[in-house]
């Protein structure tokens, strides 16, 4: 039987409908940044939006669920970087299809809907597929077997193959603890005449045998000494590669060879003017222009640390395999349109950042012959003096950090006589491989061993509330009481305390039964209906079962609500004057300011801040009323409120208008703009590469802030002398004598260093027809150095000349070749020779170039050294 062949936007659209049917809610994509998960650099599964709902901090208002998850893997045993394009299913960006339960179904429906659709919806050959197990799950065993009808034979065990119990390719675990259980996975027989066994088999790693859907069944809670029991409510997490999954449906090995590859691939080759579609940079670039441009969407831009080093390291990648092709021009950014067209449907935010992708991606592939030139200039300084092996750590950071690439680097060695240390080469590219393995593990504490039911939020009407103490912890470890002087969590059937949330910190105050003191000094949720209140008892005793008062630090959480609703303008006013570009990256809200994080490619200029400030103090003096409405989510995006791409939000949402701002919030908040006082930028800066962020201050802190200026002002006309209306003219003219002073300064060095340079030139000695200088000027700067260079090499005509000058114990030095002598010194070299003496290094061009050193005392030994170096190059 022959399959049907599925387009890559046929197969998207089916899974969903089908898991639609199932009584699945279809969710979104996340961003490939993960939202308020530290310990990814990026989204690399489905699950990671869910994380938290598996952790049992989080709920959702359903139990099924379905999605189509972009996800980046860029690095890592699976994923190297370095093989993506010359295999058939290595990749950066890559698509998930994944349906989840939590606590709902369970093996049974999640093996026979996965059976169902690869075979009577996507209509896979039955004869084709087998399964894996682990080996005690007799459950899953049977479902296959006995109700499914699999064979047996196509059915395979696998045990604890990782060297301890529970360490296997079958079985699941979130972290050393936590969540975990055995999974079943599908695979796909190409047939006999592909080499490779089947799963299990020493041969399991050919090709024979894909690997197509893993189904997760998370049943136990591991425990710290290794054992397990059941989780309380079994869930099910499954994801299957869309590209291997395309590749199967439309008969073709790699995934290189989909439709949306091959559309991509002949994009890739008619912008470098390349016509064999089967060079492997061509797969490379078409891989690579999916990866960045959905990371330039999700406000990932090229920086040299974090995600903005990834994003760099990929696209670099890109421009140089165009670069090899013979394309010395911008290509890469071209091919966006294309993706948009093939893509943007499926994620709209994709096609609605097309013109910032473009732009992003221009800009760097024109840094592109800068780096080149940069590399070079690492080169000649490393390669100065007598090297004849390029150390594997130059050569690396060479690749790595400044995208030179190897073969380049073994190219100007051969030309050079120099070997490249490859072998360190690959040893510093492991261990960068090791360190990216290790960050993208899950590292997460514990979650509080709580069974009870939500507790009651009334903070948004009241900050006193009437409660009983449902249950406390020391340690994290539950307690029947606490005593004076412990730490501890409290927990409470109903409280007024805010819950760290959405930016805004949690609340602070105070929890009282009869004699007893509860300082809290924090709140946080423990589950996603279940508030912890932390802290201190500060005298008395507390028992699970007391009834309390629980009373918010009423001026703490007015500020924190001052702070939280200014954000809200504070978001539109940016929008408004920076652009529909602008997007919120994460926000902080506490008593003292409000820091917001959005993505930006320049610097806020002075007159835009005043322009931001003037619209959100506007809406603060109109004192309209804030209104929170509870809806339903489809009511809510029916009244236009802002929601945040990647944000997780149920079927019921909180809408909040404050002046003109409409946007999903569960924070607190004033009651009227007014309330808010004043608003004061006091900050902007970047953060990362494309990513700004600005602080803000409110109501008194805003007037303190004022009042400090103004103290400042005032001590600055004191010390001047002048009116504080006539400040900026005084310190006008006090910079400009400053700058008479310098320029008199310069004079008078320069002066000094041409009565000096004219004393040097009877020093310099020949050598071979060449004159050689080695001298120190003293009370020179850089400048002065080049300049007293220039004029010695006019006046000696044919020379080579090294000058220094010595500052506090720093060593300035400049070298300088007559153009006749490049071609046996070359300046580079030789203040890289004068520099290593001296504890420093150094580099440059052929015919001028500086360095610096740090052992001044060893200057006069190295500046001798100088004639004998020249004359062996003579």
């Amino acid at each position: 039987m022959s399959t049907p062949q599925f387009t890559v936007a046929d197969i998207r659209r089916t899974f969903l409908e089908f898991f639609k049917d199932k009584a699945h809610t279809v969710v979104a994509s996340s961003p490939l940044v993960p939202g308020n998960d530290p310990t990814l650099m990026f989204t690399n599964s489905g699950m990671v939006q869910f994380k938290d709902v598996f952790l049992g901090t989080d709920k959702r208002p359903y139990v099924r669920a379905a999605s189509v998850q972009a996800c980046l893997r860029a690095g890592g045993k699976h994923n190297d970087l370095e093989n993506v394009g010359y295999t058939a299913r290595h990749h950066t960006f890559f698509e998930m299809l994944g349906n989840w339960s939590f606590g709902d179904y369970f093996k049974r429906e999640s093996l026979k809907w996965g059976w169902e659709l690869l075979t009577q919806v996507f209509q896979l050959p039955a004869d084709k597929l087998w399964a894996t197990v682990y080996i005690d799950d007799d459950e899953a065993y049977d479902i296959w077997t006995k109700e499914i009808g699999l064979p047996p034979e196509r059915v395979v065990r696998i045990g604890d193959n990782k060297g301890a119990k529970y360490q296997s390719d079958n079985f699941w675990m979130m972290a050393d603890t936590g969540p975990c259980g055995p999974c079943s996975e599908i695979f796909y027989d190409h047939g006999p005449e592909i080499p490779g066994g089947p799963p299990g088999s020493p041969d399991a790693d050919g090709d024979r045998y894909i690997e197509i859907w893993n189904h997760v069944f998370m049943q136990f809670d591991m425990q710290p000494d290794g054992s397990v029991k059941p989780l309380p409510a079994p869930c099910v997490d499954t994801g299957m590669g869309l590209e291997r999954l395309a590749a199967i449906l439309q008969h073709v090995h790699s995934n290189y060879e989909i439709d949306l590859f091959q559309a991509l691939i002949e994009a890739a080759g008619r912008e470098t003017g390349t016509a064999d579609l089967l060079n492997p940079s061509l797969r490379v670039i078409a891989d690579h222009i999916r990866a960045t441009s959905f990371l330039v969407a999700d406000g990932v831009i090229p920086s040299n640390e974090g995600r903005g080093y990834v994003q760099r390291r990929i696209i670099r990648r890109a421009i140089r395999h165009g670069y090899k092709l013979g394309r010395k021009t911008p290509f890469f950014y071209k091919l966006v349109p294309e993706l948009v067209r093939l893509m943007g449907e499926a994620y709209p935010h994709l096609a609605a950042a097309q013109a910032r992708i473009m732009d992003v991606l221009k800009a760097e592939e024109e840094r592109f012959y800068e780096t080149l030139e940069n590399g070079m200039e690492i080169l000649d300084a490393a390669l100065a003096g007598d090297a004849k092996v390029l150390a594997g750590d130059v050569a690396f950071k060479l690749h790595d950090t400044y995208g030179f690439p190897l073969d380049l680097t073994n190219d100007v060695c051969r030309e050079r006589g120099v070997s490249v240390d490859e072998a360190g080469f690959n040893a510093a590219m492991d261990r960068q491989k090791a360190q990216a393995r290790a960050a993208g593990k899950f590292k997460m504490d514990r979650v509080l061993d709580y069974t009870g039911s939500g507790n009651l939020f009334v903070g948004y009407e009241k900050l006193e509330e009437a409660a009983k103490v449902v249950a406390l912890y020391v340690d994290g470890t539950p307690v029947a009481e606490l005593k004076s002087g412990q730490e501890g969590i409290v927990v409470l059937d109903s409280t007024p305390f805010y819950a760290e949330s959405g930016g805004q910190v949690g609340d602070s105050g105070r929890i009282v039964a009869g004699s007893a003191l509860f300082e809290v000094a924090d709140t946080q949720k423990i589950k996603a209906d279940v508030y912890g209140h932390h802290g201190k008892l500060a005298h008395g005793t507390l028992g699970v079962g007391d009834a309390v008062t629980a009373q918010v630090d009423m001026v703490r959480r007015q500020a924190t609500m001052r702070n939280h609703s200014v954000t809200h303008l504070m978001h539109k006013a940016l929008r408004e004057v920076l652009g529909e570009h602008v997007q919120q990256k994460g926000s902080l809200v506490d008593p003292d300011k409000t820091r917001f994080d959005f993505t930006h490619n320049a610097p806020i200029t002075d007159a835009q801040v005043r322009e931001i400030e003037a619209r959100v103090n506007a809406e603060i003096l109109q004192n309209h009323a804030t209104q929170a409405r509870v809806m339903d989510i489809e009511s809510a995006k029916a009244t236009g409120a802002m929601m945040l791409f990647g944000e997780k939000y149920g079927d019921t949402v909180r809408v909040l208008d404050i002046g003109s701002s409409r946007e999903l919030c569960g924070g607190t908040h004033v009651q009227r703009t007014g309330d808010i006082g004043l608003f004061k930028v006091v900050g902007e800066g970047g953060v990362a590469a494309g990513i700004r962020r600005i602080e803000a201050v409110t109501g008194a802190n805003a007037l303190a802030y004022l009042q400090q200026l103004e103290d400042t002002v005032n001590r600055l006309a004191g010390a001047l002398k002048a009116p504080a209306a006539e400040l900026q003219s005084r310190v006008g003219q006090v910079l400009e004598q400053v700058r008479g002073l310098e320029k008199e300064v310069g004079a008078l060095k320069g002066r000094l260093a041409s009565s000096q340079g004219d004393e040097l030139v009877a020093q310099a000695v020949d050598v071979k027809g060449m004159k050689v200088l080695a001298a120190t000027l003293a009370g020179a700067d850089a400048k002065t150095l080049r300049d007293t260079l220039d004029k010695l090499k006019d006046k000696l005509k044919s020379a080579a000349i090294v000058l220094a000058a010595v500052d506090g114990g720093k060593v300035q030095i400049a070298a300088g070749v007559t153009a006749d002598r490049m071609g046996q010194v070359k300046a580079g070299e030789l203040v890289n020779f004068v520099a290593q003496q001296v504890g420093g290094k150094g580099g440059g061009k052929a015919d001028m170039a500086m360095a610096g050193g740090t052992d001044a005392s060893k200057l006069p030994a190295a500046l001798q050294s100088v004639q004998a170096w020249v004359a062996e190059r003579a």
